[in-house]
């Protein structure tokens, strides 16, 4: 008996596995950054408001904006993650969609949100840049998923 029908017989086929670790290594980051980008951002918005003259309509526009990009932040890395791990398009795509929408959100926090500390440059900076790596990151793992 060779190998190949034993492989059959046996129900486990050899395949390649397409998956990224770069990705998932950079998703799992990214998972734990979010989390802290928005305690700290949530913790800046606090402090700004207390301290500074901040108009209401614009306190809740940005309080408004981080919860929002929250809640995009958990379905691309839910979809990412999924996608990545089940070498599927479908949710990796969907993924690479909402990393963009995230992306806009965070250049938002970075440059056009009412008050902008260094703080929030640096933490908005880091999360731009962890949006880059995944965006290459997923399309590379489209790509080869794709082919």
């Amino acid at each position: 008996m060779n190998v190949k029908s034993a492989q059959v017989m046996t129900g486990r086929a050899s395949s390649t596995v397409l998956s990224s670790l770069p990705l998932q290594m950079v998703l799992y980051l990214s998972g734990t950054y979010c989390a802290l980008y928005f305690l700290a951002t949530l913790l800046l918005i606090v402090y700004k408001s207390q301290v500074f003259t901040y108009p209401h309509s614009y306190l809740v526009l940005d309080l408004t904006l981080l919860f929002l990009m929250g809640i995009l932040e958990t379905m691309q890395l839910y979809f990412g993650t999924k996608g990545n791990l089940m070498e599927a398009e479908v949710p990796l795509a969907a993924s690479l969609v909402l990393t963009v929408g995230g992306a806009l959100l965070s250049v938002y926090f970075l440059l056009w949100q009412t008050l902008v500390l260094r703080a929030d440059s640096a933490l908005s900076a880091t999360l731009l840049a962890l949006h880059s790596l995944e965006a290459v990151l997923q399309v590379v793992a489209i790509a080869a998923f794709v082919s």
